[in-house]
């Protein structure tokens, strides 16, 4: 285990959450979600009575359709166990983001089209990281292609996330004009 040791524990809930990607024969490319939560103990719920250990709570499916730009094309949601019979309704909403952009702001987007009422907390939760895996999945043509600037000439890579940072080793190497020199640690006063 990468974690250290924790003390005396039990475990009470377990999330899972899949993606795969494909690419399709008309050229558009499916990210598919699916995320299960179980609990480790027997549950009584309103609508379905008892739940037993390990037994799903939920267990739900999203799949985005996509272009190499990113836009969704469609999406198919699926809700095959929910903890109430409302639930049912919720995959119908997923709808609402076809034609956006997977791109900065994707969570802020998500969060507006399909938060609260409008949509099932589960299924948008599910999008968020569903554009990582679809950056993910699409990332060797991305690298195929020639290097994407800002309007300063800056590649947009730069600082982009952690290891990306423009005082890392990765930029040191691959684009040293703009590499900046790491700022110096503080010693700290005892």
């Amino acid at each position: 285990m990468p974690l250290p040791e924790s003390p005396g524990r039990k475990e009470l809930h377990l999330r899972r959450i899949e993606m795969r990607g494909y690419a399709r024969d008309d050229g558009l490319y499916e990210v598919e979600g699916r995320v299960t939560d179980t609990k480790s103990h027997r549950l009584q719920l309103e609508d379905r009575g008892g739940v037993e250990p390990g037994e799903p709570i939920h267990d739900m499916w999203v799949r985005l359709v996509i272009d190499e730009q990113m836009v969704v094309h469609d999406i198919v949601a699926a809700s095959d166990v929910t903890p109430y019979a409302e639930c049912s309704g919720g995959p119908d909403a997923m709808k609402a983001m076809i034609g956006a952009q997977i791109r900065g702001g994707w969570s802020l987007l998500v969060k507006e089209r399909l938060g609260g009422i409008k949509g099932c907390t589960h299924l948008m939760e599910l999008l968020i990281p569903m554009a990582t895996a679809a950056y993910q999945m699409l990332s060797a043509l991305r690298l195929s292609r020639p290097l994407v600037l800002d309007k300063r000439g800056v590649p947009v890579k730069i600082d982009s996330c952690y290891a990306f940072a423009r005082h890392r080793g990765i930029v040191a190497r691959r684009w040293p004009q703009f590499h900046v020199a790491p700022e110096p640690k503080q010693e700290s006063s005892s």
